[in-house]
């Protein structure tokens, strides 16, 4: 079972076998792929357009556009159901506290600041290791409250470079 959230309404989604149920009711539809990110969508006689806009796998998160309309979409499965049944929703979300030197280098850029709001995979900071430019880049979202670390700073494995 499948729960799909847009930002006004709540499907429970289950696939069987040759079957979909949409809240309870069997859900049936002539699908066409156009691209790999657009669709031809029959459904009671009327036709619709879908686009795959953005798809995050790690989030379940969804940016579909039907008919010219954008709409955005959560997907939980069972595990994600459990888990905030049992008030622990949160519990797969990446909190980022720092980020460590993956290996020693010579600290090339910093591109962040505290205070700084930085989404994930924003570059953070150069590191050259081995004479090669590494781009460190968040591994999720946060705001930077202390950079540990100066440019043209050696620095060694695991040394903490920006604290979150």
């Amino acid at each position: 079972m499948l729960q799909v959230k847009s930002a006004t309404n709540t499907w429970q989604v289950v696939l069987e076998k040759n079957q979909i149920l949409l809240n309870g009711a069997p859900f049936t539809w002539d699908l066409l792929p156009l691209t790999p990110t657009s669709f031809h969508i029959l459904k009671d006689g009327r036709s619709y357009t879908a686009e795959v806009l953005e798809a995050d796998p790690e989030t379940k998160a969804f940016r579909i556009k039907i008919n010219g309309n954008v709409h955005t979409l959560q997907v939980q499965d069972r595990m994600d159901l459990l888990l905030e049944s049992l008030g622990m929703g949160q519990a797969l979300a990446q909190k980022i506290n720092d980020i460590k030197a993956p290996m020693p280098g010579l600290i090339l850029d910093i591109k962040v600041e505290p205070g700084q709001e930085v989404k994930k995979g924003d570059p953070i900071l150069i590191l050259e290791a081995m004479k090669m430019e590494n781009i460190i880049k968040s591994p999720g979202d946060g705001v930077v409250s202390a950079v540990k670390v100066n440019v043209r700073q050696n620095v060694e494995k695991n040394q903490v470079l920006i604290v979150f």
